[in-house]
């Protein structure tokens, strides 16, 4: 292997290391804030992807239909709440965003010219179909059972990813799909073509990463998840409505699943079922991390996508082999080097 081979595999590994740290921490902060390992983190990746190239094909995405049968369910659920306590009020104005939102959205997309819109403003609906979904699944299938085992939370993420790569064959078919890059400018660094689409998504990864530390270090709501990451019941006692945690940290991880996903487009085809995989990668790097830290979960994805690149190289047929085995040391030194404690009640 000559310089130039391997600068084009750093290349590569960084591009889809930055991805990856996304989708790790992502995965941090929802099983840190809701004890949910978010397995389905992948399919928002691959919902956000195909949603893009459905508009640009001239088609409305058959996303936007799922947002309003949650949203319909979601105002079900919160009106008949809401009766139950007495409160009429809240029982119609609950309507106004979990209902009348998803349906004012498809019929924009059913009037709009979608595929003549700008790039920017079809990445924009992309992310107004598919972020939305995040804080209503959490409604619909993690509230009710918030205080149950995490064993009982794993088993629904599991059913739910399954049930989403089901509902993803038969909103988008079995055929890959590819989107235009951001831009088609390249700049030469010695040996080594960088594309415009790698500077997009190493800036947007960066910066996104930078604005989530703000989130959490200068914002009330960003310091409430971090109390509730800390200490659940503490938080709650304090006033922090574990009801409202959920839903942000949802909202937070079906944004960066679906930004990922709108990001690696123009840079590999993306099948019905690629999300599984992808998140699979960010799922190591969070192991990584312990599914606690934020730092070390970013630097494993990095080591992630590096290994990824170098053994498509060297064994192009055991790279996903070679990837998830890194898992396996970790997890033993991990266990020799932890205590175990009882779970929180």
């Amino acid at each position: 292997m000559d310089m130039s081979i391997a600068l084009i595999l750093g290349q590569d590994g960084i591009t889809n290391g930055a991805i990856y740290a996304l989708l790790a921490l992502a995965l941090v902060l929802v099983f840190a804030v809701t004890r949910v390992i978010f397995i389905q983190q992948g399919e928002f990746v691959a919902y956000g992807a195909l949603t893009l190239a459905m508009m640009q094909a001239g088609t409305v995405p058959a996303t936007v239909w799922l947002l309003v049968v949650m949203g319909a369910l979601v105002t079900a659920f919160d009106a008949l709440a809401a009766l139950r306590a007495g409160r009429v009020r809240r029982a119609a104005a609950t309507a106004g965003w979990n209902l009348a939102y998803p349906l004012a959205l498809a019929g924009a997309l059913a009037a709009l010219p979608i595929d003549s819109l700008p790039l920017v403003a079809q990445v924009l609906l992309t992310l107004a179909i598919v972020v939305p979904m995040g804080p209503m699944m959490y409604r619909l299938m993690y509230q009710p059972i918030a205080s149950a085992p995490v064993l009982i939370l794993l088993i629904v993420s599991v059913a739910l990813h399954i049930t989403m790569v089901g509902l993803g064959l038969l909103f988008f078919g079995a055929e890959g799909q590819r989107t235009p890059a951001f831009s088609e400018a390249s700049f030469e660094l010695g040996p080594l073509m960088v594309t415009g689409q790698t500077i997009w998504v190493l800036s947007v990864s960066v910066l996104l990463i930078v604005a989530l530390y703000q989130f959490f270090e200068r914002t009330l709501y960003g310091k409430a998840l971090r109390a509730t990451a800390i200490n659940r019941v503490g938080a709650q006692l304090m006033g922090i409505s574990p009801a409202l945690a959920g839903k942000l940290t949802f909202f937070l991880a079906a944004f960066i699943g679906a930004l990922s996903g709108v990001l690696i487009a123009p840079i590999t085809t993306i099948y019905y079922d690629t999300g599984f995989l992808i998140g699979l990668k960010g799922f190591v790097a969070a192991i990584i991390g312990g599914l606690a830290s934020y730092p070390i979960a970013a630097l494993g994805a990095l080591v992630v996508g590096l290994l990824e690149a170098f053994a498509s190289f060297w064994a192009s047929a055991y790279k996903e082999v070679i990837v998830f085995t890194l898992i396996i040391p970790v997890l033993l030194w991990r266990s020799l080097t932890s205590r175990h404690v009882e779970e929180e009640e």
